[in-house]
């Protein structure tokens, strides 16, 4: 376990989804979602009328957040050392609702740019209406109420000296989350080559 903002910072920014947990009148709930983060700030968002977003007002909603990136299966001589290589964020603290415009507009256009780079400025802009039924949460990663943690796993297996021996494959399998060609929306009035950020 680490707390190296640094290291930290690279699990949040590679990956594209994490898991909002909360509880409401006393039942406890866990939402993924997209993310976002501008400097020491957490951004997610959704429907106004959302779950999440409700309990969040008028008072800070305290929340657990996880990041998980899985980099390979991890194959051992026996069963019990079976493992997974991977890297995951975890953070405590408490969402707070961003009712400044700008900032708002902000984290917005950061969570369209996480789908894609740049992708807030090649396609329409919200409306007013959707603003309005649109509502963002912000998670401040320097609060002294917010607790920020990493853990991971890398490398081999960790077999047993006495199974060393034994016939059994061990090893990594590594994995990585790639993405596939672009499939065009069929009701595009003509085709139109991909911006270059997309390829």
């Amino acid at each position: 376990m680490t707390r190296d903002r640094a290291a930290v910072h690279a699990v949040l920014d590679e990956a594209l989804t994490c898991h909002v947990g909360f509880t409401v009148e006393g039942r406890p709930h866990v939402l993924p979602t997209l993310h976002a983060r501008i400097g020491e700030t957490l951004y997610v968002h959704g429907s106004t009328a959302a779950r999440l977003l409700t309990a969040a007002r008028p008072e800070p909603l305290p929340v657990c957040v996880t990041v998980s990136l899985l980099d390979g299966l991890v194959l051992a001589r026996s069963a019990f050392h079976h493992s997974l290589n991977y890297r995951s964020v975890i953070i405590h603290g408490n969402a707070e609702y961003v009712l400044d415009p700008a900032a708002k507009e902000r984290a917005l256009a950061a969570l369209v740019d996480r789908v894609a780079v740049a992708r807030s400025t090649q396609c329409r802009p919200p409306t007013s209406k959707e603003l309005a039924a649109t509502a963002v949460l912000a998670l401040d990663l320097d609060a002294e109420s917010t607790d920020v943690a990493l853990k991971a796993r890398t490398g081999p297996p960790n077999d047993d000296e006495a199974d060393l021996d034994l016939g059994y494959w061990a090893g990594v399998i590594p994995l990585r989350l790639t993405a596939g060609s672009a499939e065009p929306a069929c009701d595009l009035p003509t085709p139109s080559g991909l911006a270059p950020s997309l390829r």
